[in-house]
């Protein structure tokens, strides 16, 4: 997907676009995201985009090899960015 294209994305689901988030999160779920990957998903969820099993059993994945901390730092982050309560 070229960058201009992932630029789009964002714009429209930070306005709650949850075809676009789960966009995004399909693009970080490909390219094998960690970090990033786990921020989409949260943001997917915040927005209430339709997620599958297999979105879940991703996010699980990647929290599973964060640390208590980095995991608090991101989604803390997350909150920040998307508004999302705790």
């Amino acid at each position: 997907m070229p960058r201009t294209a992932t630029v789009e994305l964002n714009k429209r689901a930070g306005h709650g676009d949850a075809e676009a988030a789960l966009a995004l999160l399909e693009q970080s779920m490909a390219r094998g995201h960690g970090r990033i990957g786990l921020l989409r998903y949260l943001q997917a969820r915040c927005v209430g985009a339709p997620l599958a099993r297999r979105h879940h059993d991703y996010a699980e994945r990647v929290a599973g090899r964060l640390s208590e901390g980095a995991f608090a730092a991101l989604v803390a982050q997350a909150q920040r960015r998307h508004g999302m309560a705790a």
